[in-house]
C-alpha cells in the first residue's frame, strides 16, 4: 500500500544504531514512505544529532515531493571523525554500519552518501549488507551495476546547484557575469564553481575548513587541482596575489553578487546573517541556513533558493534508478546525460516557481510551492 506524503509531525520510523557484531552509534530516520520505498544519504559526523538526522530526512521527503519522484525521504547518520578514521577502522565502522542496516536495505530504505561518507564507504556496508541496488522485489532488476551508474554522475548535485544559482539570476534580469563566493570546496563547490566560471561567471571567494581564499578573479581549475578529497585547498599551490583569512566566516564579507552555501548545516544562522553581502544566496549543502537565518536575508531583500530545490542532483540521479526511471538502454554518455537534463529542468523549473511565489506576497514562499507540487504528484 502506498503512504502519500504529506507534512507528518513525526517521522515514520526511527532506528537507533548501536551496531550488530561491533559497536557504532547513530540513527536510520525514515521521514515517509512511499509506495514502500525511501532513501537518502549517510551522514558521518562527530557531532551528528538524531534531531540533525530527522531534519535531514525530512529535506529528503521535500526534495523528492518538488522533484515529483514517487519515494520517501531518510537519512543516516554516524557519529565518528570522518578525517581521522581511516584504513582498517574505517572499514570496520561501516562494516558494522551495514550488517546493523542490512534488514532496512533489503526492505526499501536506500541509503548512500553524504557528508563525511565515500563512494568506497559504500562500497564496504553494500558488500557487508550483501546489498545491491540492483535488484528489488517487485521492480525490474537494474541492468548495470550501481558504481557503473552512479559515480559517473558525481557532479549532478553541483550541477543543479549551478542551475539554481543562473536561473535565479535571469529571473532578477540580470544578464551580465557575477561574483560568485562559494563556502565548501568538496564534491558539489567545486563542481558549481566550475559551471558558473564556464558561464561566464567569477569566482572571487572560496572558503574550506582553513578559512577564506579571495581574489578579484580565483583560477577555479588550479584550485580544484589543490584541494584534496576532504576539500581542503593547499596554501602553498596557491596564486600570490590570493588574500587568506582564517577569520570565522569571511566569506560572508566577500564583495559578491552569488553566495553557494556548500559546507556544514546552518552556515548563515542568526549570529551572522547581518554579514551577508550577496543578493542571491544558493544552498548547495542540507540545512545550509537556519530557519532564522532565512527570515533575515529575505528581510535584507536578498533572494534564497533553498537546498530542496537546488541540490536535489545526487539525491535525484540515486532516486530515479531506484525507482527504475532511468532510460537504462540509453548508452553511457547519453545515460548521464538525460539525468543531467532531468534534475537541470526540475531545478529550473522549482527555482522559478518559487521565486515567482516570493515575489507575489511576503512571507516563506517554499510551503505553498511544496503544496502545489503535492496535488501535482
Amino acid at each position: 500500500m502506498s503512504t502519500a506524503v504529506g507534512e507528518p509531525q513525526d517521522p515514520a520510523l526511527t532506528v537507533h544504531l548501536n551496531g550488530s557484531g561491533g559497536h557504532i552509534k547513530g540513527w536510520v530516520v525514515v521521514d515517509t514512505l512511499v509506495d514502500g520505498l525511501a532513501m537518502g544519504g549517510t551522514r558521518m559526523t562527530t557531532g551528528v544529532t538524531e534531531e540533525e538526522v530527522a531534519g535531514l530526512a525530512r529535506d529528503m521527503t521535500e526534495k523528492f515531493t518538488l522533484a515529483g519522484l514517487r519515494i520517501g525521504g531518510a537519512k543516516a547518520g554516524i557519529v565518528a571523525d570522518a578525517t581521522n578514521s581511516g584504513g582498517a577502522g574505517r572499514d570496520e565502522v561501516f562494516r558494522t554500519f551495514g550488517r546493523t542496516v542490512k534488514p532496512l536495505l533489503h526492505g526499501g530504505i536506500h541509503l548512500g552518501i553524504d557528508m563525511g561518507v565515500t563512494p568506497a564507504d559504500r562500497a564496504v556496508f553494500f558488500e557487508e549488507a550483501k546489498y545491491d541496488p540492483r535488484y528489488r522485489l517487485g521492480a525490474p532488476d537494474m541492468p548495470i551495476d550501481w558504481r557503473t551508474y552512479y559515480e559517473p554522475l558525481i557532479d549532478a548535485t553541483g550541477h543543479g546547484v549551478g542551475v539554481a544559482a543562473v536561473t535565479a539570476l535571469e529571473a532578477s534580469g540580470r544578464t551580465g557575469p557575477a561574483r560568485v563566493v562559494v563556502q565548501g570546496f568538496g564534491a558539489v563547490g567545486r563542481a558549481v564553481a566550475r559551471f558558473l566560471e564556464e558561464r561566464g561567471h567569477t569566482v572571487v571567494g572560496v572558503a574550506d575548513v582553513r578559512g577564506t581564499i579571495s581574489a578579484d578573479r580565483l583560477p577555479v581549475a588550479g584550485l580544484v587541482a589543490a584541494t584534496d578529497r576532504f576539500g581542503a585547498v593547499d596554501r602553498s599551490r596557491l596564486p600570490q596575489d590570493v588574500k587568506l583569512s582564517g577569520e570565522p566566516d569571511a566569506w560572508l564579507d566577500v564583495d559578491a553578487d552569488i553566495l553557494i552555501l556548500a559546507a556544514q548545516k546552518y552556515a548563515i544562522n542568526a549570529e551572522n546573517a547581518h554579514r551577508l553581502r550577496a543578493g542571491l544566496v544558493v544552498e548547495g549543502a542540507n540545512l545550509a541556513s537556519s530557519a532564522a537565518a532565512k527570515e533575515k536575508v529575505a528581510a535584507s531583500g536578498a533572494a534564497l533558493v533553498p537546498g530542496v530545490i537546488a541540490n536535489i542532483g545526487g539525491a535525484a540521479s540515486a532516486a530515479l534508478a531506484v525507482t527504475r526511471v532511468v532510460p537504462f538502454g540509453l548508452e553511457a554518455a547519453a545515460r548521464k546525460a538525460w539525468v543531467f537534463d532531468w534534475v537541470g529542468d526540475r531545478v529550473r523549473q522549482n527555482t522559478r516557481d518559487l521565486l515567482e511565489i516570493a515575489a507575489s506576497r511576503a512571507g516563506d514562499p517554499l510551503p505553498e510551492l511544496l503544496a502545489a507540487r503535492r496535488k501535482e504528484r
